[in-house]
């Protein structure tokens, strides 16, 4: 009898595992992904990439060089396919050191391979569909870009399927919102509000996947073959666009909003904005091709034209899409809707309601009116502000402030006259540089950052409170590695409270130790620190009801 019942069990499990392979094989064709049509005469062994100097390379008319603010800078020129190949040669070793940060913060993260295996065959499913609403031309560049990355993770996927997956990752950061990933803020100002009278464009990209992610910034100078000549600042390996503009002087800024959980990739909103800047020379053209573009993601598109000497911002969902037009000479942006369709929708609502984005718009417009009129510097100003509403210093860091010290980048645009600012590291807080478009592409291919528009570091950088702010980040960091996946972390009660004096003024500091202590079973410590959190300035409602659960939580294990 019970060598029956263990050839049963074998047959089972027999015919489990044939299901599974079945399974697999199915799932693998399901989601096989098509290469784009390509030039087969060329390939990423027709360039040969010549080092002209130190982190200075040439192919042909394009280069990489890195300038001495620690930024790379590249100009790329030629067909689709060549421009990718010869971007994917340039940058063969940036590209590959940010594959590597972002799959050792995925390790990070999901370190058990079981799960791993998992998430992968999850992300391959979602995005299985992505090809087919990317344009050509898109896919085409991103297929030559391919050619240059490591076959180290080959056993991810295949190179040109994972830098599509890179690309809708992106968006699945700003659908994380609730993760504190992204939490971006942009205004414009026009007229009798600019310092000069002429139109001005500021944002915050406050997007942020680990430190080493952030270190090689890259700002990318691109001359078609078909359609407008631009420039956007971003990391090697994405050719989408997040901060941008074109030799036609219009610009397009990101701000992410409230998603629903999407269920499967469409055109990756970087991409849609790349579309925008490479093709459109007014507002009409902008809003004309995002109405034909599906994305899966809820953002705020600010654009800035020249030509029309006004900015708008194209506010699109997943299943609807409106245009905000302030009818004023100023745009205010954070991570909410302003456009009337929105104004009904539920989860805008809800999201102006809930989260620290109402906080940061309402300090932009507090410190436009006291600023006005704005220029450059200013401006730059602005995004650097740390403080809250009525300038409450609400702790380094909270959501609440425009600086929360976590930008990857901040950047400043004048569309008339073609110019922009770009910070350099760390966050904002770094030199603003500044760069003339029409320099770059009317014929100097030799061109640089202008030394005369040099915006000095924030005085900031390098102080006290910066320097114990960099001592908080990384206990904190540690903090949130040992309670969300185990990784080992201890702290002495000295420590602890040298830990506090680094930021005591953040609700953020008491947050964490009250998760620390949770995580440690010691309930009565834990919610000590998470009732002195809710003492300070919490950066939304969302936040506050997630301490007060976790004071419940805490209080019922006490009582059990």
């Amino acid at each position: 009898m019970i060598k029956k019942i263990l050839q049963l069990i074998k047959l089972f499990l027999k015919i489990i595992g044939i299901l599974f392979v079945v399974f697999i094989i199915y799932f693998i064709w399901d989601i096989r992904m098509p290469t784009p049509t390509i030039n087969e005469n060329i390939s990423v062994d027709d360039y040969e990439r010549i080092e002209v100097g130190p982190n200075h390379y040439t192919v042909n008319d394009c280069w990489l060089r890195k300038n001495k603010y620690g930024i790379w800078e590249m100009y790329l020129e030629g067909e689709p396919y060549e421009r990718g190949l010869i971007y994917g040669v340039l940058a063969k070793e940036l590209i590959e050191k940010q594959e590597v940060d972002f799959v050792n913060q995925i390790d990070e993260i999901v370190p058990n391979q079981f799960f791993q295996f998992f998430l992968k065959m999850f992300i391959a499913y979602f995005n299985r569909d992505i090809n087919e609403y990317i344009p050509e031309e898109n896919l085409t560049e991103i297929y030559g870009v391919s050619q240059s990355f490591s076959e180290k993770y080959d056993y991810i996927g295949p190179k040109y399927y994972r830098i599509l997956n890179y690309h809708a990752a992106h968006d699945i950061g700003h659908a994380l919102k609730d993760l504190n990933m992204v939490g971006c803020t942009s205004f414009s100002v026009n007229n009798e509000l600019s310092a000069d009278s002429s139109l001005l464009i500021a944002r915050n990209f406050d997007f942020y996947m680990g430190d080493e992610f952030a270190e090689d910034k890259l700002i990318l100078f691109v001359k078609p073959s078909e359609g407008y000549a631009f420039s956007s600042y971003s990391w090697a390996g994405l050719t989408g666009v997040v901060s941008g503009m074109n030799e036609k002087g219009l610009t397009v800024t990101l701000n992410a909003s409230k998603s629903d959980i999407p269920f499967t990739a469409k055109d990756p909103i970087s991409l849609l904005a790349r579309e925008i800047l490479q093709y459109a020379k007014n507002i009409d053209e902008a809003i004309a091709i995002a109405k034909k573009r599906e994305t899966f993601v809820s953002e705020s598109l600010m654009i800035g034209s020249s030509a029309d000497n006004k900015t708008i911002v194209i506010e699109k969902s997943p299943t609807k899409m409106d245009v905000y037009d302030s009818k004023k000479d100023f745009v205010t942006c954070s991570n909410h809707y302003q456009s009337e369709i929105f104004l009904k929708d539920s989860v805008n609502i809800l999201n102006i309601k809930n989260s620290d984005s109402k906080h940061r718009y309402n300090r932009v417009n507090e410190l436009l009116n006291r600023n006005y009129p704005i220029d450059y510097t200013n401006a730059i100003s602005i995004l650097r502000n740390k403080e809250g509403v009525n300038d409450e210093f609400v702790g380094y860091g909270n959501p609440k402030s425009l600086n929360q010290l976590i930008a990857h980048h901040g950047i400043i645009f004048k569309p008339h006259q073609r110019q922009f600012w770009i910070s350099t590291p760390p966050y904002q807080l770094g030199e603003f540089i500044g760069y003339d478009l029409n320099v770059v592409f009317n014929g100097d291919k030799d061109f640089s950052n202008i030394d005369s528009l040099t915006v000095k570091a924030d005085a900031f950088l390098g102080s006290v409170n910066h320097k114990k702010y960099e001592v908080y980040k990384k206990i904190k960091q540690g903090i949130q590695k040992y309670v969300m996946i185990g990784i080992p972390f201890s702290m002495s009660s000295e420590n602890e409270e040298k830990f506090i004096q680094t930021n005591p003024n953040s609700y953020i500091t008491y947050m964490v130790l009250g998760d620390l202590y949770q995580k440690n079973k010691i309930h009565s410590k834990a919610i000590e620190y998470y009732t002195k959190a809710l003492s300070y300035s919490v950066a939304s409602i969302d936040e506050e009801n997630i301490i007060k659960g976790n004071i419940v939580s805490c209080k019922n294990k006490l009582t059990e």
